[in-house]
């Protein structure tokens, strides 16, 4: 059983249809369910994720994404001992801050793996973090 973090943009390719992105995320999270992972993520993925759906008036929509994180994930808040990890993960400038609170939370969390679509965040070593992969070259 592994501790597994997912960027926002994971869920979106869950819910929504996006060709082989979706296809591999679902994949993904099939493999995480027969082996027993646990999959994380942090409020900011919830705020992330309800943007587009509130200014759509898509209702639905966002109760769909909301009910997925909820019961299927652990949300990790931004709070103090995250925000202290934030600070250190933000003296590299060239991650932007959204990715460095999505970091310090996973951090935090202590996960195996972080999984983005990031691909400038995989070749980032996180404190707590055994590994940080694009959806690519995630493999479980």
């Amino acid at each position: 059983m592994s501790r597994i973090f997912w960027d926002t943009n994971l869920f979106i390719y869950l819910i929504e249809d996006f060709g082989d992105l979706s296809e591999r995320v679902v994949g993904l999270r099939k493999r995480m369910i027969e082996r027993g992972d646990e999959l994380y993520t942090s409020a900011l993925t919830l705020g992330e994720i309800l943007i587009k759906p509130f200014e759509a008036g898509n209702e639905a929509l966002a109760r769909r994404y909301e009910s997925v994180l909820l019961r299927g994930a652990v949300l990790v808040p931004f709070d103090v001992e995250p925000a202290r990890i934030y600070a250190t993960i933000r003296k590299d400038r060239a991650i932007r801050p959204p990715d460095a609170i999505q970091l310090a939370c996973a951090s935090h969390a202590r996960v195996d793996l972080f999984i983005t679509n990031d691909e400038r965040l995989s070749t980032k070593s996180i404190p707590n973090i055994h590994f940080v992969s694009s959806l690519q070259r995630a493999f479980l």
